[in-house]
């Protein structure tokens, strides 16, 4: 019986060539999102990730298809197109933060010990929407659903922080900025430079500004439109102000990681 050799590609081997394609039309994609510059060349391309121009050429010749790259056609050069926001937004549009930020929630009080929670903003106002609180005899508990000012204690002032100066102003001038402890900042001059330290560093701390014995830090989570909530680390003063450094550290990590998966890139 004689016995002929198929020319035929192996079904295994397509499915890899297929795979290796998407993998690099995915990195050229990514290398947009990384370059200092707005627009790339094949040949910057080509050389960054290591492929051949023809392979690179014929990529971005896809891309271009689809709209997710665009062309110009004097200069040469590749820049992301209107494609990239159809997928940005339908992205977005399936998130819940909630159900996205429940995980970081659920590793923030694990690894403190503490409770931790998840504010969203409505118009002068933020409310709690989720927490997790330790396994552990003395806790603190937050209550959900009900609004806060926001000028008063971490959270609050990590959302009025990071508004435009515009909404701050607007949120200053209200009259309401009334004191719910004897530790709430109520002198609007104090109150812009606690805001001021806040941006820089990146985080609030209250010591008793919300709740007279308790103590937190909170930092903002973002997207490309801006802060959509904010999450805090919270308990009794007495026991959280020694580690309120190291809680900090640990929230920053949580949220900037959090903030990436809504597609925000730190300035």
């Amino acid at each position: 019986m004689s016995t002929r050799r198929s020319t035929r590609e192996p079904a295994h081997a397509k499915s890899r060539g297929s795979t290796t394609s998407v993998e690099r039309a995915i990195d050229v994609l990514m290398l947009f999102t990384t370059s200092q510059g707005a627009t790339l060349g094949i040949t910057e391309i080509a050389t960054e990730l290591d492929i051949s121009k023809a392979v690179v050429h014929r990529i971005l010749t896809s891309l271009c298809d689809r709209d997710v790259v665009i062309a110009d056609p004097e200069s040469r050069r590749y820049s992301l197109g209107p494609g990239v926001l159809q997928l940005a937004s339908a992205y977005r549009s399936r998130l819940d933060l909630r159900t996205l930020a429940r995980q970081t929630l659920v590793q923030l009080s694990r690894t403190t010990d503490e409770t931790a929670t998840l504010s969203l903003r409505h118009d002068w106002s933020r409310t709690y929407i989720d927490q997790v609180t330790p396994d552990r005899e003395v806790t603190m508990t937050v209550s959900l659903g009900r609004m806060f000012p926001l000028h008063a204690g971490a959270s609050s002032k990590a959302l009025l922080a990071f508004l435009p100066s515009e909404e701050i102003d607007a949120y200053l001038a209200t009259g309401a900025i009334d004191a719910l402890t004897p530790q709430t900042i109520v002198d609007r001059d104090a109150l812009r430079g606690e805001l001021e330290s806040i941006r820089r560093v990146g985080y609030a701390v209250s010591f008793g500004e919300r709740q007279v014995g308790a103590a937190s830090v909170a930092a903002p989570v973002f997207s490309d439109e801006g802060p959509v909530g904010v999450i805090s680390i919270c308990g009794p003063l007495e026991r959280f102000a020694p580690l309120t450094n190291d809680f900090a550290r640990r929230l920053l990590e949580a949220t900037t990681g959090l903030s990436a998966r809504l597609g925000y890139a730190r300035p």
